[in-house]
């Protein structure tokens, strides 16, 4: 058995004296585990980074092993690692991919909207609604995506204002009555509208992430990664500290 593809590095542990398991994110073959000979060695290392982008090679004896990679590195995204937002961002996007997502199944889409996500972030860009997007589309690879076109309650299309955490469908403020402060907030960034406030980014980063909670645990009976709870703490620390 043997493929070739390019991905994204998830993650890194060693196995035995030199030998390296990493899980890579890739374009054709999805959330993909193999094993690096050297790969802990001075000179592979530095190139096995989370947010790198690979060439990889893939074989096995049977497609049911572990099998064995080779990598040849595509781009360093090692700038991340000197931003503590960005390098967040980065923790939360790949502990997500390796929480949520099914190992070996293509998700084409999604990895095509990682790639410039990533370089945003390496590049210091305004990528926090970028990510936010990003969240949504997991969302909806997952199968839970939301229904953010009309009101639930009256069909409306107008002055949509909260989300049910129930049913991931948008209310209008006509709508939700009495109701309202049972229901997240519906910031316009998550509609596509804008960069987006500090204050729709915190809220943004409050609804996918109870949608994703409650998906996650449904399907593998997993929480949320840390690592993306680190990264709404930071978001709300940074907020509260911007005029």
């Amino acid at each position: 058995m043997e493929w070739r593809d390019e991905g994204i590095l998830l993650s890194v542990r060693p196995h035995g004296e030199s030998t390296a398991i990493i899980e890579v994110f890739t374009a054709a073959h999805g959330r993909h585990v193999g094993a690096v000979c050297g790969g802990t060695s001075r000179k592979l290392a530095p190139v096995l980074q989370p947010g790198t982008q690979l060439q990889v090679t893939w074989r096995a004896r049977l497609d049911a092993h572990i099998g064995a990679y080779t990598v040849e590195p595509l781009r360093s995204r090692v700038a991340l690692l000197s931003d503590h937002l960005a390098l967040s961002g980065l923790n939360a996007l790949c502990a997500l991919l390796h929480t949520a997502m099914p190992e070996r199944a293509d998700h084409g889409v999604l990895y095509h909207a990682t790639l410039p996500l990533l370089d945003a972030m390496e590049q210091g860009d305004d990528w926090l609604s970028d990510y936010l997007r990003w969240e949504m589309l997991l969302l909806d690879e997952l199968g839970f995506g939301l229904d953010l076109s009309r009101c639930a309650v009256t069909g409306s299309r107008d002055d949509l204002a909260f989300v049910s955490p129930k049913t991931g469908r948008a209310v209008s403020r006509a709508g939700a009555g009495d109701w309202a402060s049972r229901l997240l907030p519906l910031p316009q960034v998550l509609m596509g509208q804008g960069r987006g406030t500090s204050v729709e980014i915190e809220q943004g980063l409050v609804v996918t992430g109870h949608f994703l909670a409650r998906g996650i645990m449904g399907l593998n009976d997993r929480p949320l990664p840390e690592a993306r709870a680190r990264l709404l703490a930071l978001v709300t620390r940074l907020m509260s500290n911007t005029p």
